[in-house]
């Protein structure tokens, strides 16, 4: 017997405006993009005329565009008067989130159908830019927003211009790779031997941004069009978020399924999931080189499931870094070149990954994936800010017992210092790459002998050189605090020398 408040996704809907195709006119904006990939998921479910009756319309942020009221905007279109609606925060985790969120009310028995949509057009807003236009977007709204920033920039990470995703990841993998004992070069071989596969999948699924092969030698050598950006990582291996696209996804109890006619082969259910977070700022990370949070989440989430990791026969793991795919396949135990492949998309780097909208289209092509294979069980995966905000969620066209799973507790967070005078020790680092690909300044996270830590900068070319070719973590470095004039004011930084130098 099936729960009748079982949860599950009867249909999906996933579209690219490829620029070849679209040409200077570019994508549409947001709220058209939101209603055609809702009427094309209504009639995935085979049943067009369900948006009139949606209980719920969620919209995840979108950085695009802010409109007046996103929600009601395209309640209006769709001809719908849903008495639940939101509209989300950021982050790569939101749409697994939502979908939770969502089954949550659906057991409880608050809800019965709701859509799940996100959009960027961030490609085509980028373009007329460069050509000093404005796109035309509607609904503007009174006042002008805040970027709803999860948590307030925090001073010392602002000095030592810790914002980038590509450095913070990088700085995770510089980590990992130390405590692997692995040689430089052979690591970021390593990591075009794992991304060189998602690029098949991205090249043969029709939505990718950029439906590609690349083997791995083109992924990692450095040149003109794959400069180094953040190190280890070239261009090639980083996310791509100036794309447009748009998905959507319908979920319904099953009882609503049933009442709506929706065929059986078009459902497929949540069996699973868990989300969890590591510790916001970077430097507060005990471990440097993997993340407990996931390790918890995605083990609840396989616990919910009924099932292992042997169990699971696709992923999709989120890949806007190769930090956030090593961290997952450590935390399930996986080899990171395992046969069966690490996504269904071709992950943020190849087939794109639309602000925090991404998870969106990871779930429609699981969804898609899972129907061909009825039997199998699908696994996906989120990653927000700095490697804090950690989902994980299991699907199967074979629906089983679901039930919220267990909360897990924040893991234990070093104290960052915001200054700091005398000799450290270096736990991880990254070398920041200009847009001509020269190296510009280290940024090193470091122990201190309190047992605390601080950020620090490096801007000598010869200690940046050396970090690409020998293991920095380990060694002992010379700090002193510095003045300086930032992008954002007077600051506090700790310089980095290297104390065979002072």
């Amino acid at each position: 017997m099936i729960d009748p408040r079982t949860p599950c996704v009867i249909g999906v809907a996933a579209r690219t405006w490829h620029a070849r195709e679209v040409g200077e006119q570019g994508a549409p904006e947001p709220l058209d993009m939101w209603e055609v990939v809702a009427r094309a998921a209504a009639s995935d479910a085979s049943r067009p005329g369900l948006l009139e009756a949606l209980e719920s319309i969620q919209i995840v942020y979108c950085q695009t565009w802010q409109y007046d009221d996103a929600v009601a905007r395209l309640a209006d279109r769709l001809h719908a008067a849903p008495r639940h609606r939101y509209y989300s925060g950021i982050g790569g985790t939101t749409t697994q989130q939502l979908v939770d969120k969502t089954a949550e009310q659906m057991l409880a028995g608050d809800l019965d159908l709701a859509l799940i949509t996100s959009a960027e057009a961030l490609a085509t807003q980028r373009a007329y830019k460069k050509r000093g236009e404005r796109y035309p977007y509607s609904y503007k709204p009174a006042e002008k927003r805040p970027f709803p920033w999860e948590a307030p920039p925090e001073p010392t990470e602002v000095a030592h211009e810790v914002f980038q995703a590509w450095l913070t990841f990088s700085v995770f993998d510089n980590a990992r790779r130390a405590r692997l004992g692995a040689a430089l070069d052979d690591y970021r071989e390593s990591i075009g031997r794992m991304l060189a596969p998602m690029t098949d999948v991205a090249a043969a699924n029709p939505h990718s941004w950029f439906p590609v092969r690349r083997d791995c030698d083109d992924i990692v050598s450095v040149r003109p069009d794959n400069r180094m950006v953040g190190y280890p990582y070239t261009k090639y291996m980083v996310a791509v978020m100036d794309v447009d696209m748009a998905a959507a996804l319908v979920v319904a109890t099953h009882e609503r399924a049933d009442a709506l006619g929706v065929p059986a082969d078009r459902r497929v259910y949540l069996r699973g999931w868990c989300d969890a977070f590591d510790p916001v700022l970077v430097a507060a990370h005990r471990d440097l080189t993997r993340s407990p949070a996931m390790t918890q989440a995605s083990a609840n989430a396989l616990a919910a499931a009924g099932a292992g990791v042997d169990d699971v026969a696709y992923f999709d793991l989120y890949s806007c870094f190769p930090s956030s795919l090593h961290f997952a396949t450590d935390a399930l135990g996986i080899d990171p070149l395992d046969a069966r492949g690490l996504t269904v998309t071709g992950g943020l780097a190849y087939h794109g990954g639309p602000a925090s909208g991404y998870l969106t289209h990871s779930i429609a092509a699981m969804t898609e994936r899972l129907r061909a294979d009825p039997g199998a069980l699908g696994m996906v995966s989120g990653v927000g800010m700095h490697m804090t905000k950690h989902v994980f969620g299991l699907y199967s066209a074979t629906p089983g017992p679901l039930a919220p799973p267990a909360a897990v507790a924040a893991p234990d967070a070093v104290p960052v210092l915001a200054e700091h005078e005398g000799t450290a020790v270096v736990a991880a680092y990254s070398i920041v790459h200009g847009r001509d690909g020269a190296p510009g300044h280290a940024l090193l996270v470091c122990d201190v002998p309190d047992g605390s830590r601080v950020y620090a900068r490096s801007d000598d070319p010869d200690l940046c050189e050396r970090a690409e070719r020998v293991e920095l973590v380990g060694e002992t470095v010379s700090l002193e605090r510095v003045a300086v004039e930032g992008q954002y004011g007077p600051a506090i930084v700790n310089r980095a020398t290297a104390k065979d130098r002072v």
